[in-house]
């Protein structure tokens, strides 16, 4: 009878569900954790969190560890941080994150890596940041990607901005804000729209990058030619006082 007894309290009895963090606001399912003053992402969440607002606090580095164990979350807002940093592996396990808003931050540098855990987010808005390009394969590592914000950030368009050009040409249904992609440097195409220009503006653009194997190339056969060429211009010297006192000597002897 003991053991049915003990059955039947845990039957009755609830089990206990995850904590509310004591800065944030939350329903089922969704955590609202905005203009909290808080320097990082609150640690007790519940793993059903699906939407997770931190927006308005004082974030300024997402690292690798700076998010718990959240499998289900669809939406993240982060929207008036001071973000610098996004560590490459902070978004790991994101899998079926819908919509990503980093807007609002101080972002100037973005890798590839840290969004290919994002294999299911439709919405990414990086408006209002200090990116001046973004890295080739940024926005290829996101194949759901249906709604881009680009908006008021210092674009430089050089060069450098080829691969994200290139990018906004062939998805053009996919950014928003259009008109609001302008460039900010060099100054004489200051509020230049982006997707004004033409193929012909980057003709002059070309993939000069060498692998290590060409540099390493290149400091050895430089150093050659160069001690080549001294041997071979002291041997056509050889060859020309030679050459002249064969013919000193084949004068001498015409001689009566």
């Amino acid at each position: 009878m003991g053991c049915w007894r003990v059955l039947a309290l845990l039957l009755l009895c609830p089990w206990p569900s995850a904590a509310c963090p004591a800065a944030c606001r939350c329903a089922p399912g969704e955590v609202d954790c905005s203009e909290r003053g808080l320097r990082e992402v609150p640690w007790s969440l519940s793993p059903n969190t699906s939407t997770l607002w931190l927006g308005y606090n004082f974030i300024t580095v997402l690292g690798p560890r700076s998010f718990p164990l959240l499998p289900g979350l669809r939406l993240l807002s982060l929207v008036h941080n001071r973000l610098e940093l996004i560590h490459s592996q902070a978004l790991l396990g994101f899998g079926v994150l819908q919509e990503l808003d980093l807007s609002h931050n101080h972002l100037t540098v973005l890798t590839p890596e840290t969004f290919l855990p994002l294999t299911s987010l439709a919405t990414l808005n990086l408006g209002s940041n200090r990116l001046g390009e973004l890295e080739p394969g940024v926005l290829d590592a996101l194949p759901q990607l249906q709604a881009l914000l680009l908006q008021d950030n210092p674009w430089v368009c050089s060069c450098s901005i080829l691969p994200l050009w290139r990018w906004l040409s062939h998805n053009r249904k996919k950014v928003r804000e259009k008109s609001l992609l302008l460039c900010r440097v060099p100054e004489q195409l200051n509020k230049y729209p982006i997707m004004a220009f033409g193929d012909e503006s980057f003709r002059q653009c070309q993939d000069t990058s060498l692998s290590p194997q060409h540099y390493i190339a290149f400091f050895i056969i430089g150093p050659f030619s160069f001690i080549a060429s001294i041997f071979f211009c002291t041997f056509l010297g050889s060859l020309v006082v030679f050459y002249h006192s064969l013919r000193r000597e084949s004068h001498c002897w015409r001689r009566p």
